[in-house]
């Protein structure tokens, strides 16, 4: 067995967790076949919307419990959480349908969009695996790839009867929607919800990268997670570049010298668990003898073409800031998911706009200073503001429980406060700070970082109904708009979604862009950033990785992206005008 020390002694239930990107799925793999090589009964569950796991072993796997035929003793199964959460949807809406105005049922399958019902409705499938011993009882160990959140956890163990304050209209409109129709399994879900904290049973690793701002990240679902009774957890820093590889590559030695600082910064709360670290590859990791490898640190053995040194010509992210520059003005929304390096490129697609003599307010709720630090006063045309999402959370939730809370007992207080503590409500209060600001875009450049997802961007116009009832006002007779009509239309709003060249954020970005299609969002570009094959290298290591990110930038050049540009990883953090500049291609 191996040496690493979230395998040691493994209780029956093994649950990964972390961002998109970070290798949680791979790690989950090899961790199944180690058990099911050891001579264990092993089921690899995958609870992630963007599941690969079928593809990693080379077969077909889907909704139902299937053998690995090349692993003896492993099985698994992809829960699909988007079909889950519509037969959910389906559920709760099909007896009100033909009942209620077209209208409100539009408006109960609005709030049963979002993640958080998607994240529930997945939880349920899963539920019986942790307290059904007929489903389970062959098995030795369940290894999950995604875990529930603390805010679901959270949801699931709140008491009362959620329906009927749902039914009353006590609860805004985020993540209680989702739960209306859950009250008959409260008694399975309390035994899941007593498992996951039962540290004889389960175990949660925490998959992140040795990156300053992903390790905050994983301090904080660390937090989350032990705040509610989630105890046993162990820290796994995925992908970390050995010190064998970096020979004479400039680059190689800089991504090290990054990761050895952030391990050495490594938030306090991370360091008291049990902590394992994990080499990066050069190989994709499909296939048994990658991932039989992958928890392995002896030298790879698996073949390694080694690519000539690359050229690599893409759209640079000045060239999409030409382009925008022509408009004169306008909002620039920066969208993708955490750790893809938003707040970078913002600051760099705000540097470069200005530098072009072009005026422009950069804003961002990053909570990260040192851009504002670096770039205050540092450039003329350019004004930086930042906000507080905690203060500006704090302000919509003070409004909503002096308004919506007045009057409930209790008992429907207690549900409401849970109910603002959802991440949908400090999208929505940080849109609001945001929308002060977007007014100005018509005058000049807006370039805005930390966006809201396009389910949120659904629920603001949905349920506020400050769209609609300014247009119910005007009644078509006095030209209006609102910020909701700005974000869509394409000669005020351009977004650019922000990815990196691998599987799983390529995958997210895809998602996110149709979220945002339903909005009626349609996105500008997209940025491909912290590209090795955009750069030169001479570590055989970083020339295959170059190697593996060609597909995901043919996919978002060929299938997902109007337009797009690539930004290379560069040996210095991208931090003051002159690297902002670099970073998008000017000199």
């Amino acid at each position: 067995m191996s040496a690493l020390r979230f395998l040691d002694q493994a209780p029956r239930f093994l649950f990964f967790t972390g961002k998109g990107g970070v290798g949680k799925t791979s790690v989950a793999c090899a961790t199944a076949i180690q058990l099911a090589d050891a001579g264990r009964q092993v089921l690899l569950v995958s609870t992630d919307p963007a599941s690969n796991v079928g593809q990693v072993f080379g077969i077909t796997i889907g909704n139902q419990i299937t053998a690995i035929p090349a692993v003896p003793r492993l099985a698994a199964l992809e829960i699909d959480p988007q079909a889950a959460a519509q037969a959910y949807r389906d559920r709760i809406v099909g007896p009100v349908r033909g009942l209620l105005p077209e209208a409100v049922v539009k408006d109960i399958e609005e709030q049963l969009s979002g993640a958080c019902t998607t994240e529930i409705a997945a939880f349920d499938e899963f539920t019986a695996l942790l307290t059904d011993p007929a489903l389970t009882s062959s098995y030795d160990h369940i290894v999950f790839d995604t875990a529930p959140t603390g805010h679901t956890i959270r949801l699931l163990q709140l008491p009362g009867a959620w329906t009927g304050f749902l039914d009353e209209g006590k609860g805004d409109a985020s993540c209680l929607g989702p739960l209306a129709g859950l009250e008959k399994q409260r008694d399975q879900y309390k035994a899941a919800v007593a498992c996951l904290a039962d540290a004889a049973r389960t175990r949660l690793i925490l998959v992140a990268r040795a990156q300053h701002s992903a390790l905050r990240e994983v301090a904080r679902t660390h937090e989350e997670l032990a705040a509610i009774g989630f105890q046993n957890q162990y820290l796994l820093i995925n992908a970390l570049l050995p010190a064998s590889a970096i020979g004479n590559d400039s680059l190689a030695l800089a991504i090290h010298t990054r990761e050895q600082a952030g391990l050495q910064g490594i938030p306090e709360v991370l360091r008291a668990l049990p902590r394992d670290e994990v080499l990066l590859k050069p190989f994709n990791l499909v296939g048994l003898e990658a991932l039989r490898q992958l928890l392995v640190d002896a030298p790879a053995s698996v073949p390694m073409a080694v690519a000539p040194v690359m050229a690599f010509t893409q759209p640079s992210l000045s060239d999409l800031v030409a382009e925008i520059a022509l408009g004169g003005h306008g909002l620039i929304m920066l969208m993708g998911k955490g750790g893809v390096g938003k707040t970078t490129i913002a600051a760099a697609v705000a540097v470069n706009l200005a530098q072009r003599g072009l005026p422009v307010h950069l804003t961002t709720s990053d909570p990260a200073a040192h851009l504002g630090e670096t770039l205050d006063g540092a450039l003329a045309h350019l004004t930086v503001s930042r906000i507080d999402p905690h203060a500006e959370t704090e302000r919509y939730r003070q409004q909503i429980l002096a308004t919506k809370g007045a009057k409930l007992d209790a008992q429907g207080r207690a549900m409401l406060e849970e109910d603002l503590r959802s991440p949908c409500t400090e999208e929505i209060a940080v849109f609001q700070a945001f929308s002060r600001i977007i007014r100005a875009a018509g005058k000049q450049f807006v370039v805005m970082d930390t966006a809201p997802t396009g389910h949120t961007l659904l629920l603001l116009d949905a349920t506020g109904a400050y769209h609609r009832e300014v247009a119910r006002q005007m009644d078509g007779s006095v030209p209006f708009s609102t910020p909701m009509m700005q974000l869509q239309d394409p000669q005020q709003t351009k977004v650019l979604i922000v990815t990196l060249a691998e599987t799983t954020p390529v995958l997210e970005a895809a998602n996110l862009q149709n979220d945002l299609r339903r909005a009626g969002i349609e996105p500008w570009a997209w940025v491909i950033n912290n590209s090795i094959a955009a750069t030169t290298v001479a570590s055989p290591l970083l020339r295959q990785r170059a190697m593996n990110e060609v597909r995901e930038i043919d996919a978002v050049a060929h299938q997902h992206a109007h337009r797009y540009a690539v930004v290379p990883l560069l040996s210095e953090e991208p931090v003051g005008v002159d690297r902002l500049l670099a970073l998008a291609g000017r000199h």
